[in-house]
């Protein structure tokens, strides 16, 4: 705690630290291009969420199970980074079939506990539904989170990026045979990010849909980023990552099962009786990964921001008109700094739909039938005469 409170002791206000844009106090913290191969399914749980809301009606978003989704298929990619070969693991929803087939890249929210149990519920729900086309799911892990390797790279946006464009368009990957243009549903910082590369040009998507989206780390948008908080970030950045300290800090602060509990409950899910046991010990069990803090100490000091402002996340949406069909999923319960980032993109240039839904941080695994019933809404409308 020493060295955490010594890198914003001059700050105006008490340490806040934020998941995904909402903020809580510190002690709250929760905090190749190769071949692939598969595997078992690494702690494949099914966890008691909640799928209702009690705002709405109960029946709002059920599923329409038409056929056995099975269970998924797993494997590891190796992503060639700095000379580096990381393994990244990834799952596979659905087979496909034969006739109309297309696949959906689900990429899950960055934070200390990212994982792409998050996703889970939702590919089975839409690689399970009937229709004219067969859909098949691809969820994967960041690079440093979830059940991929966690190397000490200097992770910031940029490195982030890279990995996406890399996956999406590696030839004999987990992707490969999807056909032209990658479909992409991202959770917060993930959805900005994979909308930067699609600027760019690095990546040509058939389609994205951004739920509860988000671009500003949990210091940064508490702080500011003048040069004075950005040296402190620094500080504080370098201390997470020291063999000793870093890891007994980001033990006391965010890898034990209470801080874990805390952030759930005050601000991840809308409706804290969603927050099992189950959750929080298999969120506890990421946290003590090799290698774990070092993607946390990079997104909570903002280095993982894909842009630096409102106008540029705006900026990336509107990039986006006329070439890309946008799907903005807002949460209904979001804390009050990201849903006003979420809400400025209501009729926003190149959005080119707005729903909303309940939950807060992470609608997609809180309730996850009425998310992926507006996704395959959006893949229908978007889809089913192409």
């Amino acid at each position: 705690m020493a060295p955490f409170a010594a890198a914003l002791s001059h700050s105006p206000v008490p340490a806040l630290i934020r998941f995904g844009g909402s903020s809580a106090p510190v002690h709250r913290l929760r905090l190749r291009t190769a071949g692939a191969r598969f595997g078992r399914l690494p702690s494949l749980r099914r966890a008691n969420i909640r799928c209702g809301s009690s705002s709405s009606d109960s029946s709002r978003g059920a599923a329409v199970l038409a056929k056995p989704s099975g269970e998924p298929k797993t494997g590891s990619w190796a992503w060639r980074f700095e000379e580096q070969s990381v393994n990244v693991y990834y799952e596979v929803h659905g087979e496909g079939g034969t006739g109309s087939s297309k696949t959906v890249l689900m990429i899950p929210t960055i934070s200390d506990v990212s994982t792409v149990e998050e996703w889970r519920a939702v590919a089975r729900d839409i690689v399970g539904r009937g229709g004219e086309t067969n859909w098949r799911a691809v969820i994967v892990d960041w690079p440093g989170l979830g059940y991929s390797d966690r190397p000490s790279l200097n992770y910031n946006a940029d490195v982030m990026e890279d990995f996406l464009v890399a996956f999406l368009n590696t030839q004999n990957g987990p992707l490969s045979g999807a056909g032209e243009g990658p479909i992409i549903f991202g959770g917060g910082h993930a959805a900005t990010i994979a909308l930067r590369a699609a600027k760019k040009g690095l990546v040509k998507p058939s389609a994205v849909a951004a739920v509860a989206p988000t671009w500003a780390g949990p210091l940064p948008i508490v702080f500011g980023r003048d040069s004075n908080m950005e040296s402190r970030y620094g500080l504080l950045r370098g201390t997470l990552r020291t063999p000793a300290v870093g890891w007994v800090m980001y033990s006391m602060l965010v890898s034990n099962e209470k801080a874990i509990q805390t952030q759930y409950t005050s601000h991840v899910y809308a409706d804290a009786s969603n927050v099992t046991e189950e959750i929080v010990k298999s969120r506890y069990e990421l946290t003590k990964r090799k290698g774990a803090r070092y993607v946390p100490a990079a997104f909570l000091t903002g280095e993982l921001d894909p842009v630096a402002s409102r106008e540029e996340f705006l900026a990336l949406f509107a990039e986006m008109e006329g070439r890309v069909p946008v799907l903005v999923v807002g949460a209904e319960g979001a804390p009050k700094r990201s849903k006003a980032e979420i809400d400025a993109l209501r009729g926003a240039r190149g959005v080119s739909k707005f729903v909303e839904v309940p939950g807060a941080l992470l609608p997609h695994e809180e309730y996850p039938q009425e998310v992926a019933a507006q996704l395959y809404q959006f893949l229908e409308e978007t889809f089913s005469s192409a």
